[in-house]
């Protein structure tokens, strides 16, 4: 799709929520969640109170399951198809952020993957990774995936506590560059997103987000 980016990870619960949100309010994008599983905990109701006129950028998603799982296992509980090629997409002028569930190879379907619906939509990807013991692997698998199909890698922004030695291996054996950085938040509100969005803009500017 023309303007959009999907935003990934390396694994669940790397931040992609916040990233996508910094982002958003660096770049003017809309956002987009297309699968939420859970309803207690909506990650499109978090970017819409954190970023600046969430209520008319944060979009409504396509499918909502009940339980906070892996989407293919939620869909089954709750007796749901789950469809990307019949999605009805946003209607927007602006760039559109669309963020994935969970890791590139997570279930989006019974029969299909995060990295499948990217690859469908001929989707470029920001690549969100935290630091942690088995990162430097998962960020280059999460690397070799993309490339084996064919899905533009724009960077790599990295979510959390810096580590330069990780890093630089990673930029340097994956040949992805880290084109942003996002840091731990001790207060998490608008204020917050806006002044890291601030010290992120320019990085992002060589990016088709411009």
């Amino acid at each position: 799709m023309t303007n959009s980016i999907a935003i990934l990870g390396i694994h669940t619960g790397i931040g992609k929520t916040i990233a996508s949100a910094v982002i958003a309010e660096a770049t003017g994008a809309d956002y987009w969640k297309p699968v939420q599983a859970g309803t207690e905990e909506r990650d499109t109701a978090m970017v819409m109170q954190l970023i600046t006129d969430g209520a008319n950028r944060v979009h409504r998603e396509a499918i909502i399951l009940s339980r906070p799982i892996s989407p293919h296992s939620a869909a089954a509980i709750d007796g749901r198809e789950i469809d990307y090629t019949k999605f009805e997409w946003p209607v927007t002028n602006k760039k559109l952020l669309i963020e994935t569930a969970g890791g590139i190879l997570s279930p989006m379907a019974a029969t299909t993957t995060m990295a499948d619906f990217v690859k469908h939509y001929q989707l470029p990807a920001i690549l969100i990774v935290q630091n942690y013991l088995g990162s430097i692997n998962h960020t280059l698998l999460s690397i070799e995936v993309l490339k084996s199909r064919g899905i533009h890698l724009s960077g790599i922004v990295m979510n959390g506590n810096e580590n330069k030695s990780s890093e630089s291996f990673i930029e340097h054996y994956g040949k992805i560059p880290v084109i942003a950085r996002i840091p731990h938040f001790n207060k998490l509100d608008n204020h917050s997103i806006i002044k890291c969005a601030a010290q992120i803009k320019n990085s992002l500017n060589n990016l088709f987000l411009n």
